[in-house]
Formats: C-alpha cells, sequence, structure tokens
C-alpha cells in the first residue's frame, strides 16, 4: 500500500512540476512568416510541396492553395469557373484559417489571382510577392495583359485552355477554363499601395528584357517595389525550389507597407 502511495506522490509530482515547465508560451521568432502559396495555371497547390518543405522545415507556417478546378480538385471543373472564383478561393483560406500578416505568392496566372486577393483583403496581409506572374491593371484579363504572341500559342478547345501535361498521372497539370483567361480583373482600392516584390525567372544566358514577363516586372519597378532577377526557367518551384524559397524568406523581411 506505502509503494503505491509513493507511487502516486511521484506521478502528481510530474504532473505538476512537469506542466509547469511547459506551460509558459514560447514566443514565436519575428523572422518566421506566414506563407499562402497560389500556383499559376494548369498547376495546383501539390506542384508547391518541396518549395513548401523548405520553409517549414525553417519554421514557417505554409498553407498552398489549390483553385477550383485545378489538381486535386479537379473533379469540381466547370467552363463557368472564371477569374473571380480563384479569387474567392484564396480570399477564403485566409479568411477561414484566420490569418493574418500573410506573405501572399502568386506565380504565373496566380498574379492575376494575389492581385484580386490584396484588393478584398489588404488588412490580412503582410507582403505580396510576384514569381515570373501576372501584374494586371484594373481592367485587364490574361489575354489582354499578355503578349499577343503569348496569347496566340494558347490552344482552346470546347471552353478550356488545354495543358501540354494533361494527359500524365497524377500529379499533373490538367486544362483551365477559358474564363479564367478572358474575365477582367476590377480592382476596387489602390493596387499599386498594397506591399509586394516582384521575381522574375530568366533562363539562363537569356537578357531579361526578352523574357515575356519582363513587361510585369517593369511595372514592378515603376511602382517603386523591391525586384529580383532569378536564374531559372518559368517553373522555378520545380526545378530551383531551394533558391526560390530562399528568396521568399528574403522577400517577406523587405520594408513595411507603403504610405
Amino acid at each position: 500500500m506505502k509503494k503505491i502511495i509513493s507511487l502516486v506522490l511521484v506521478v502528481a509530482s510530474l504532473v505538476i512540476f512537469g506542466g509547469c515547465k511547459t506551460a509558459a508560451p514560447i514566443a514565436a521568432s519575428p523572422e518566421k512568416n506566414t506563407y499562402v502559396l497560389v500556383p499559376g495555371a494548369w498547376g495546383g497547390g501539390w506542384d508547391w510541396r518541396h518549395v513548401d518543405d523548405l520553409l517549414t522545415a525553417d519554421g514557417n507556417k505554409v498553407f498552398r492553395s489549390t483553385l477550383t478546378g485545378l489538381g486535386e480538385r479537379v473533379h469540381l471543373v466547370s467552363t463557368n469557373i472564371d477569374l473571380d472564383t480563384h479569387i474567392q478561393d484564396v480570399v477564403n483560406v485566409i479568411l477561414w484559417e484566420n490569418l493574418h500578416d500573410v506573405v501572399l505568392v502568386g506565380h504565373s496566372y496566380g498574379g492575376m489571382v494575389v492581385t484580386g486577393v490584396a484588393d478584398r483583403v489588404p488588412e490580412r496581409l503582410k507582403r505580396v510577392v510576384y514569381v515570373d506572374a501576372m501584374l494586371p491593371e484594373n481592367g485587364e484579363s490574361v489575354l489582354t495583359a499578355m503578349p499577343p504572341a503569348h496569347a496566340n500559342r494558347l490552344q482552346i478547345r470546347d471552353g478550356f485552355v488545354l495543358s501540354a501535361g494533361a494527359n500524365r498521372r497524377p500529379p499533373h497539370d490538367v486544362a483551365m477554363p477559358l474564363k479564367c483567361f478572358t474575365e477582367p480583373i476590377f480592382l476596387a482600392g489602390r493596387p499599386a499601395k498594397f506591399p509586394a516584390t516582384y521575381i522574375l525567372t530568366v533562363d539562363a544566358g537569356q537578357p531579361p528584357a526578352q523574357d515575356e514577363f519582363y513587361k510585369f516586372y517593369q511595372r514592378a519597378q515603376a511602382r517603386g517595389w523591391p525586384v529580383r532577377v532569378m536564374s531559372g526557367d518559368h517553373n522555378v518551384q520545380r526545378t530551383h525550389p531551394q533558391e526560390l524559397a530562399r528568396l521568399l524568406e528574403q522577400a517577406a523581411q523587405s520594408g513595411g507597407r507603403p504610405n
């Protein structure tokens, strides 16, 4: 009986004093951030898993969004899905997860999406990072903002823009609803005023001015944003994830909100 009482006392002391040791809150490092990653056309959150792993391993919190009709949400695909649907997808991630001080990252077509998100919930964002992405002006669509040569190469069939990778086993790129490319973006706020960084990816040996996204890089420069040129193809999240993750962490520490 004495042994049982002694054991109970030992266990109780471990619970009490052990609990005291672990109850103190741990202060979050100011260098760590909450990222919401928005993929480009035809892709999905799966495409950013490696970048997510790298950012998470460094202590950041990461949310990989997949836009309606793409990636693992391909079963919801419809010709009625448009740019507004995708903007609301990401707004809802931020609101439902109750995220604040978000570093919002948009790649390629994702630049259209994050621009709309920044217009709707600017108070939830710390910074927007464009990765070889579209940076639209109010009233532009993908088709009107991109150079005509790029738009003319698109393969359109039955209300969808086709992807070269659509026939591979998952995970893979899938067809994109055409309305996502034709719907103009309408901005109620002042898009030039949200804090942002632009990263232009350029193939090795190619002058930046010859890149299809150089136009948007110039727009970012004109707004006074920090800009970077990164060596790599368009999908650096696949080919250069370490370098990209490092740039995203650097971008998160760039300046504060513009006046």
